[in-house]
């Protein structure tokens, strides 16, 4: 008899299917903009009862500091929609727009319960998306941005409000 594999649903988002739940709710947020400014707010996903999908709405709300010492408020919002093992993100705009969509994969070694990547072309400019859900029940979204207009590293910590 084999020695049985780790188990995912001892971290705090349980199976791949389980995540969606998790995600509702309201999270602290920190986020660092290589080179460019930094942002620390509030983030809150919330159901959207009657939706054709099962979706949520996503909003933030925080405080973004420019390196030369400026600083806005300044805010953001997505829709994020089920998807069998894992979720689609789109723009919070009538019609709604994909952003991108995330097939999550076990995580690995480093803290991480559940992992997914995806891509968005906008205009000449490429979007790497990078999300990775922790064990200690938190989770980042890093955005790799490249391209003729933009290049610049976000990184996004969030943590149970």
């Amino acid at each position: 008899m084999s020695a049985p594999g780790p188990s995912l649903s001892l971290s705090p988002w349980g199976e791949a299917d389980q995540l969606w739940r998790r995600l509702a709710g309201a999270w602290t947020f920190e986020r660092t903009i290589e080179g460019q400014a930094s942002m620390h707010g509030k983030a809150v996903f919330r159901s959207m009862p009657g939706a054709a999908h099962d979706t949520l709405h996503y909003r933030e709300e925080g405080r973004l500091r420019l390196l030369d010492g400026r600083a806005f408020d300044a805010h953001r919002e997505y829709l994020y929609q089920r998807r069998p093992n894992g979720f689609a993100v789109l723009f919070a705009e009538r019609p709604p727009r994909l952003f991108h969509e995330i097939a999550l994969q076990p995580g690995d070694a480093d803290g991480t319960a559940w992992a997914g990547t995806a891509a968005h072309q906008c205009a000449a400019d490429l979007y790497d998306s990078h999300y990775r859900f922790l064990i200690d029940g938190g989770f980042t979204l890093r955005h790799i941005v490249r391209g003729p207009r933009k290049d610049y590293v976000s990184l996004t910590r969030f943590s149970a409000a």
